[in-house]
């Protein structure tokens, strides 16, 4: 921390200040190379951001200072960093809320976030009575910095004005150039086609999971079963959609459970997901078959009238007969087969009923049966997308294999920690894709 209270940026090891001069065209082009590397290369914006700043510190300024304008026209000083003879500060006691942008302001950061034009500023530049809070904030960070010159310009993407970067110098006499200035118009048209990109795709995640949300089904109750479901997006707000999973009863009286997986990861592998949803509902609803006929009911419907390409799944009835003995009836369209887990800790991949995805061309060539198994008591059943085991770092049986077990050994614990725990350890850390979980407990 430094005495602002500031968080110290990673980075190399502090050195001098160069001394101050103009860089050459070969070292402009390098650094603007840099700069969409980093851009380009980090999906957190905020991580972008810092990266950039820690290219130009100390290299052309002592201080920058990055200023966004949100979705609702709203402003912030979103990023204030210092060089100093300890490296890079962050100094978050001058960040925060700005003032909304003046439209008719004349001083240099107002036209900046207006996407006017791009300015340099002396000492003298803020000295004056200021005309809107924009001002007000501008005149005290020169104040505290206590900046002698600074270039200012716009954040500029393809289609709006996202903010605006500043680059202060208080330790060195020399004042930026015209050349210094279009450098930094460059760097903020990079930045700005950066932040708009991301905020497109924040856009589509959440448009994406605002669908998934409504979607995703309330879990019906049964008599003495414990049951409860999860679902995580990815984490790339680009990679989201295809995953879910279903319960509901049926008018014949037992219970359908479903999970599955619409191949793709945009917001059209969540309109697919909506529609294979509703279709599996209805027919597995209207009509008393076994499974693998309203599986295969599906694919030929799903491959007439909608524009799924692909998707895995699987289709279960839980029934309970007059015994009191509870009966599990299920197929597989290329999905990861469910895992049972007794109360003693055995477990077992239910791989029987295995057939091809969904999306293929009837007739199958390989015809699609149904499994039947009658389930122990207190035993656990957990239905799972592939995210949940798949990696690009290690093979898939290692991904079933961590599931298996984990869940023996968390199967002990009530189903919502059963639940948080497995997704927590077994999920790979270097997961691109959304999970599905859906786990219910049979009662003793």
């Amino acid at each position: 921390m430094n005495d602002t209270g500031g968080e110290v940026l990673a980075g190399p090891a502090p050195a001098p200040l160069p001394p101050p001069r103009s860089l050459s065209e070969l070292e402009r082009l390098a650094l603007l190379a840099d700069t969409t590397a980093q851009l380009i290369s980090n999906h957190d914006v905020d991580v972008s951001l810092r990266r950039v700043v820690q290219l130009v510190l100390p290299r052309l300024a002592d201080w920058a200072v990055i200023d966004l304008i949100t979705d609702k026209g709203d402003v912030a000083r979103h990023l204030v960093v210092q060089a100093g003879p300890d490296g890079l500060s962050l100094r978050e006691d001058l960040q925060g809320p700005m003032p909304p942008v003046s439209v008719a302001s004349p001083m240099p950061l107002s036209r900046a976030l207006r996407g006017v034009a791009s300015n340099l500023a002396g000492p003298d530049t803020y000295q004056g009575v200021p005309d809107s809070g924009i001002a007000v904030e501008q005149r005290r960070l020169f104040q505290v910095a206590g900046i002698k010159t600074a270039a200012i310009a716009p954040i500029r993407g393809p289609h709006e004005v996202l903010g605006a970067i500043t680059l202060g110098r208080s330790d060195r006499p020399q004042g930026f150039t015209t050349a210094d200035l279009a450098l930094l118009q460059d760097m903020g048209r990079r930045i700005g086609l950066a932040l708009e990109n991301a905020r497109h795709f924040q856009r589509q995640r959440q448009v994406a999971e605002t669908m998934q949300r409504y979607l995703l089904p309330q879990l019906p109750r049964l008599p003495g079963v414990e049951m409860t479901a999860r679902y995580l997006s990815a984490p790339d707000a680009s990679y989201v959609g295809g995953d879910w999973y279903d319960a509901f009863p049926l008018p014949f009286g037992d219970t359908a459970l479903v999970i599955g997986d619409v191949v793709g990861h945009d917001l059209e592998a969540a309109a697919g997901m909506a529609q294979m949803r509703n279709m599996l509902r209805a027919f597995t609803w209207s009509q008393d078959r076994p499974t693998h006929h309203t599986i295969q009911h599906l694919n030929e419907a799903m491959t007439q009238i909608t524009d799924v390409r692909m998707t895995t799944m699987i289709l279960a009835r839980l029934g309970l007969d007059a015994a009191g003995t509870w009966t599990l009836r299920w197929s597989s369209a290329g999905h990861p087969p469910p895992l049972l887990i007794g109360r003693d800790g055995l477990t077992r991949f239910l791989t029987e009923a295995n057939g091809m995805f969904l999306g293929l061309p009837a007739p199958s060539p390989r015809p699609r049966t149904e499994a039947r198994l009658t389930l122990p008591a207190q035993s656990t059943l957990v239905l799972y997308t592939d995210g949940l085991v798949e990696s690009r770092r290690r093979p898939l049986d290692d991904g079933l294999e961590s599931l298996r077990r984990h869940a023996a050994s968390l199967v002990h614990r009530d189903v919502d920690d059963f639940a948080d725990q497995l997704l927590h350890r077994v999920r790979p850390h270097d997961n691109d894709d959304d999970v599905a979980l859906l786990v219910l407990r049979l009662p003793s």
